[in-house]
């Protein structure tokens, strides 16, 4: 990872990072690949078990990979459900490796909990295997429309990424307008790109120059909560008036 290391040094500090910066941060994900899921409920002070559910399904990044769960930003999410007073609790179902494909496969067993938001954060490791961007499109397309016949009032929040751009300016291009396209398609909420203000920043940034340290999921977790906030808020305005 040394030409890596060589690529953030060059980064301006501070400054906006480039479309090929953040996606080289890609590269590399599927080294850690094969890891457990670290797939555990929050602990809502007040909300307990049987709570409804904020679920992430995503990879290494949800994870938290190379921390402790506590300080992945999913943990970090409930920390400020919890202090906003929301009535959630957070399942990071976050795996290294995942796909597309695997985030589906799982799915319906995810869903068997009562849920109230699925935020999905797949597809980078469907780019660095330079898998078909219209077979990516299809299965996060399904994953919405099985969470929606699962839990019909379920809101869906999309994390946009990058693919890394060896793969050419035409899939580059492609597989980035995945993400608003399907948010416009379903009327769901995009994070834009979930590494916002990480990628490319060397101190926020693990040894490998891939995975965000303790401080970048806190970064990451702002991100999150920018989207993720006003739509919990949202629903238990909408719970209220009903």
């Amino acid at each position: 990872m040394r030409w890596w290391a060589a690529r953030q040094r060059g980064s301006a500090a501070g400054g906006a990072v480039t479309r090929t910066a953040v996606a080289l941060l890609l590269v590399g994900l599927l080294a850690c690949e094969g890891g457990s899921a670290r797939a555990t409920a929050g602990t809502a002070a007040t909300a307990g078990t049987a709570a409804p559910a904020v679920v992430f399904l995503g990879t290494s990044l949800t994870a938290g990979y190379g921390l402790d769960e506590d300080q992945a930003y999913p943990a970090l999410i409930q920390q400020k459900i919890d202090s906003a007073g929301l009535p959630f609790r957070v399942v990071n179902a976050g795996v290294s490796g995942e796909t597309s494909a695997g985030g589906l496969r799982r799915l319906d067993w995810l869903l068997r909990q009562p849920t109230a938001v699925l935020v999905i954060e797949l597809g980078a490791n469907d780019g660095l295997r330079g898998q078909d961007v219209e077979a990516m499109r299809a299965n996060l397309q399904a994953i919405i429309d099985r969470t929606r016949a699962a839990h019909p009032d379920a809101r869906i929040v999309l994390a946009g990424m990058e693919s890394p751009p060896n793969m050419g300016g035409s899939y580059t291009s492609a597989f980035r307008a995945v993400f608003p396209d399907l948010a416009r398609a379903n009327d769901v909420t995009l994070i834009p790109f979930l590494l916002d203000g990480v990628a490319a920043v060397r101190e926020l940034n693990q040894a490998d120059g891939i995975h965000p340290t303790a401080e970048g999921q806190r970064i990451v977790a702002e991100t999150v909560w920018r989207y993720l906030g006003p739509v919990l808020e949202g629903m238990v305005d909408d719970g209220r008036r009903r």
